[in-house]
């Protein structure tokens, strides 16, 4: 696994150093609470599916459509159930 610096004075949280291990558009300190809690439930999934590793050495951008899309799908469910 490698080692993610992040720069800047911005607290991490615990959300905050899980948002940072992976690779995404935009910087985790520009991400409001519920973008960061969003992405703390698909890195969550991820783990889950066994694609955390993929996700943290490469990236989001290099899954397949087959497991972005069963992320989202799990995603979908526990949003709707959560509400």
């Amino acid at each position: 696994m490698q080692e993610v610096q992040t720069k800047g004075n911005y607290g991490a949280t615990a959300i905050q150093k899980e948002v940072d291990m992976a690779k995404y558009k935009k910087k985790p300190e520009k991400m409001t609470p519920q973008e960061r809690e969003l992405e703390r439930m698909k890195l969550e999934i991820a783990e889950e599916l066994g694609l955390a590793e993929k996700v943290k050495e490469k990236g989001w951008e290099n899954l397949t459509a087959r497991e972005t899309g069963r992320i989202g799908g799990i995603m979908a469910r526990r949003i709707r159930k959560k509400d």
